[in-house]
């Protein structure tokens, strides 16, 4: 893929912030804590900039899985892959065999394609397009006795913004006990990358086994900007 490529329509690299749409001119004066390397072309659809987890963000999150994961699981599944930025992360830990990424929307997986490609890890990763439960259960099949799995899935739904406690059963497209119901049936090692309002009652109420199922903030500046609930008993302390 070279750095020479002009990106598809629907993908672009703003460059100052006259290009950039008013409703994501917040996240892009915020570009470098997404990507540290943006000025090296990274790709975004203007939908994808809501949905970036901020790079020290993907990275923490990807050193405490890889330190806390059984030492027999050396797949790294990402569900819903977006632009890249936690697919990245994981891949430039070093620790999996191979990450496997999905993502549903053909142009946000060409954007995480090529991103891969500026931050040199897209020979660790192999991409799906498609719907994350059905690439699951059909092509990622065999590999589930090796795998965990992480997701951050999109975050719609009423009260996301608002309310001071997020009720997961609203959250849209799919509720939190549709993800972990799909998600544990292919491997019991579940991240959830989630809203920092998530009900902790809701997601406590997931684990069926009395096993540990920890929940970590990630902070920037002092805030708070999600959590991850791991299931399956991971050692993170």
């Amino acid at each position: 893929m070279s750095g020479d490529e002009e990106p598809p329509p629907e993908v672009h690299h703003y460059e100052d912030r006259g290009q950039v749409p008013w409703d994501i001119q917040n996240y892009w004066s915020q570009r470098y804590d997404l990507f540290s390397k943006y000025d090296d072309g990274v790709w975004l659809t203007d939908d994808a900039w809501f949905g970036v987890t901020p790079e020290p963000v993907a990275t923490k999150i990807a050193d405490q899985i890889a330190s806390s994961a059984p030492t027999d699981r050396k797949v790294l599944v990402d569900a819903f892959a977006g632009a890249g930025g936690n697919t990245i992360a994981f891949a430039r830990s070093g620790h999996w065999k191979r990450v496997y990424a999905i993502e549903k929307d053909p142009a946000v997986l060409r954007c995480a394609q090529h991103n891969a490609e500026v931050y040199g890890v897209a020979d660790k990763i192999t991409w799906f397009q498609g719907d994350c439960f059905e690439i699951i259960k059909s092509q990622l099949k065999d590999l589930a006795p090796y795998s965990v799995l992480f997701a951050s899935p999109p975050w719609g739904g009423p009260g996301y913004r608002s309310a001071s406690v997020f009720d997961l059963r609203t959250m849209e497209p799919y509720s939190l006990k549709t993800l972990y119901t799909e998600f544990s049936l292919f491997t019991p090692y579940v991240i959830l990358y989630l809203p920092r309002t998530s009900d902790l009652n809701q997601l406590a109420g997931m684990v069926k086994d009395n096993s540990p199922a920890p929940v970590m903030h990630y902070c920037m500046r002092g805030a708070s900007k999600a959590l991850c609930i791991f299931y399956g008993g991971f050692q993170l302390f």
